[in-house]
């Protein structure tokens, strides 16, 4: 799930930091610059690591303050393809089941990708797994807030660095707002068997587990 990248970067350090020591201040602004940044195709960037190589700084003309190379090593969340995860549902649309690790939100599960079969109710904006049993169907609910477990299928990056307006933009309405696109995004899945154990919810009022006495209500999820 997180992984190690070597990076180089030119960091300037102002004049009144000059009194500290330069490792300090190097990572206080490769922090500030990268922390819970995404990088095209390298992932979201989480903590710097460790500074690994220091190259000599400059002053330039007009400019008091310092300017150093650094090699350095940062931690980054990348999982990879087929690794397994568990979050907790952020809430659900007709787009599918999105869920969140609790610092990264852009993870989204499509319809086709949840356990079949699968509807979606517009009443209570959830997702229903319809699970079949030897005395029929039985709605198991996916609930906001409830724990998943899931398997990374998919990644996508998109660069969002600023850009002119295109000719087509400058012709459009004003009022009109471009569409905000998250940099990198996971499509995931949890159709496999083995994730039944997490997520789902029975309907309210609760139904009977097989064989239990009257009154005896199914704990939440279905092993």
């Amino acid at each position: 799930m997180f992984v190690l990248v070597e990076m180089v970067d030119t960091v300037r350090i102002p004049p009144w930091q000059f009194e500290r020591k330069l490792n300090d201040s190097i990572a206080e602004e490769l922090n500030k610059k990268l922390a819970n940044k995404v990088v095209y195709s390298v992932g979201l960037c989480i903590c710097l690591f460790d500074i690994t190589r220091l190259e000599d700084a400059y002053v330039f003309p007009g400019d008091g303050a310092s300017h150093t190379k650094v090699h350095f090593r940062y931690v980054v969340f990348h999982p990879f393809l087929d690794e397994i995860l568990i979050g907790r549902i952020k809430g659900c649309s007709p787009e599918g089941v999105h869920v969140s690790l609790g610092f990264f939100d852009d993870i989204l599960i499509p319809p086709e990708s949840l356990q079949q079969p699968a509807k979606f109710d517009e009443a209570e904006q959830v997702w229903v797994w319809e699970y079949e049993t030897e005395e029929g169907a039985h709605d198991l609910y996916m609930d906001t807030g409830e724990e998943i477990r899931f398997r990374v299928v998919d990644e996508s990056f998109v660069d969002t660095s600023p850009t002119g307006p295109s000719s087509a933009e400058a012709t459009s309405s004003s009022e009109e707002l471009p569409k905000k696109e998250a940099p990198y995004t996971l499509v995931v899945s949890c159709a496999d068997a083995a994730w039944r154990g997490t997520g789902w919810r029975e309907p309210l009022p609760r139904v009977l587990a097989w064989g239990s006495p009257p009154g005896t209500p199914v704990p939440v999820g279905v092993s």
